[in-house]
């Protein structure tokens, strides 16, 4: 445990930091499986409906640090790909 005052409010804003941090890799990854889950089960409204949510949480992402904006191209490119491919 630190003893410096300012190392103290660290620790705390890093605890802070990491929850809010975890938090949005969590949603990140679930709008990303909605989409997904959408395109196999050939749902094309509801894929296009979940791309739309998954590709504003990617680009909040690389907005806040959390992913590199190739990344970001990368995970867009593939998730609009596979539902215009739906049938």
């Amino acid at each position: 445990m630190p003893n410096i005052k300012s190392q103290k409010k660290r620790a705390v804003t890093n605890l802070k930091e990491n929850a809010a941090h975890k938090a949005q890799k969590s949603a990140l990854k679930t709008s990303i499986k909605n989409v997904l889950k959408a395109v196999s089960e050939n749902d094309k409204a509801a894929a296009e409906k979940a791309l739309v949510n998954a590709a504003s949480c990617i680009d909040k992402a690389v907005t806040d640090g959390t992913h590199h904006k190739n990344w970001a191209a990368r995970q867009k490119s593939r998730l609009t790909k596979a539902v215009n491919n739906i049938q």
